[in-house]
């Protein structure tokens, strides 16, 4: 079960980082200036990515052992959640990160492009208040 219980703690870091995205940086971002705002955001997003990618992979791979371990499919449901940030963001929010990174001075659609990437990003926060939901539910199982 420790597996498990690291799974949901994991679970519970990428959640609050992507909700501390939504709800502070990305509000506090959006009150700058379209360059400053631009400038903030690429390495911010560098960062961000970095730590999210990884918390993502490891959550899955201990939902999968904690699965392995208990042959309990919350645990793996979890997981596969955590681990759906992943196609997620490469198919549905890559694009607009993409446009945004080779943005090198601000242009009539950086705005519209931030304001974008934060309403994509929010769905990161939802796979993550999911998969912590049912990796407690596991737990408590």
């Amino acid at each position: 079960m420790v597996l498990g219980h690291l799974a949901l703690l994991v679970a519970a870091l990428f959640t609050g980082a992507a909700l501390y995205i939504n709800v502070v940086e990305q509000p506090a971002r959006l009150s700058l200036a379209d360059g400053a705002a631009l400038g903030q955001w690429k390495p911010a997003y560098a960062r961000g990515f970095a730590m999210q990618a990884s918390l993502a992979l490891a959550g899955f791979a201990l939902g999968a052992g904690a699965f392995a371990q208990t042959g309990n499919w919350q645990w793996l449901a979890g997981g596969v959640l955590l681990l759906a940030n992943w196609p997620y963001t490469y198919i549905g929010i890559m694009p607009t990160n993409r446009r945004l990174m080779g943005t090198a001075a601000p242009e009539a659609e950086t705005r519209r492009l931030l304001v974008n990437w934060g309403q994509l990003h929010m769905v990161r926060t939802g796979l993550g208040i999911v998969a912590c939901g049912v990796f407690l539910w596991a737990a408590l199982a």
